[in-house]
């Protein structure tokens, strides 16, 4: 595809692997947001990093793709286990920088950084004075051993980074403890912590909102996450502000994206519902 002069949603982070039971799946949160956005009518468009004999055209069919070719596609492996998810790293695409962004791009009218690997400079969110941003830093807080073992770290560049967003998304399962919550609250116009089957919560503005989420049967909840802050983004720009319909209609989208497995699936259900609404 020609590469458009308008970009309704850029995602900027790897396109990635994720090692499943069933083989090599597509995943990321670059991914997800970007089919996530099109289902909504956006016109995305992702900056990328991965080895050239990787096709993601025929999971993403609508989505532009600049991919910064490298030795390797970053690859993951999840297990569940009973005292929580054990995560592996098994290779890692090249790192993407302000440069790689596409001129073009650089005026989209929705930004999602989401690096899962500490592959996105965090320099790059300079580049977008005009965009609704949204910062997912879940990337700039993995730490791995030599064996590919991850473990959640500080992001040291939080304080300068955080304030630059217009909403910051971040898992409970990433909060090292209350100092850290409390320092990105600070840090951040609109923090948006999202807690799986709990819901989430918003602190804006001096206020602290929960959002619940009805219970519903869960198959596969890889993206979840990345939906949810697709649709936050998408939903928060069309109604020019408003984090609380934001929130709501992003609890039902993810909510939604549980229900089944795969990410093509998962934007059909989704698709389907919607469009019965």
């Amino acid at each position: 595809m020609n590469s458009p002069e308008h970009i309704d949603y850029l995602a900027i982070g790897h396109i990635c692997h994720d090692l499943t039971a069933k083989g090599r799946v597509i995943g990321g949160a670059a991914a997800y947001g970007t089919a996530m956005a099109d289902v909504l009518g956006c016109r995305s468009a992702v900056v990328t990093s991965s080895a050239p004999e990787d096709d993601w055209h025929a999971e993403l069919p609508n989505t532009f793709i600049h991919d910064i070719p490298a030795s390797n596609t970053t690859l993951f492996e999840n297990k569940d286990t009973p005292t929580g998810r054990v995560q592996t790293i098994h290779a890692v695409a090249d790192r993407i920088s302000s440069s790689d962004v596409p001129a073009a791009w650089q005026r989209a009218s929705i930004v999602h950084v989401g690096p899962i690997a500490n592959e996105v400079d965090p320099q790059a969110i300079d580049l977008f004075s005009n965009s609704v941003v949204g910062l997912a830093p879940q990337g700039w807080l993995r730490h791995w051993d030599k064996d590919g073992r991850i473990t959640c770290k500080r992001w040291s560049a939080a304080a300068e980074y955080l304030r630059l967003a217009a909403a910051v998304f971040i898992s409970e399962e990433d909060l090292l403890n209350s100092q850290m919550l409390d320092e990105y609250r600070r840090w951040s116009r609109l923090l948006v912590v999202t807690e799986g089957a709990q819901g989430c919560t918003l602190y804006f503005e001096n206020e602290t909102l929960h959002f619940p989420v009805t219970s519903v049967p869960v198959v596969d909840t890889i993206g979840a996450g990345d939906i949810f802050a697709a649709a936050f983004l998408v939903r928060l720009y069309q109604t020019g502000g408003s984090p609380s319909a934001a929130a709501q209609f992003a609890n039902k989208v993810a909510s939604l994206s549980i229900g089944v497995a795969g990410l093509r699936e998962k934007m059909a259900v989704i698709s389907q519902e919607l469009a019965e609404k």
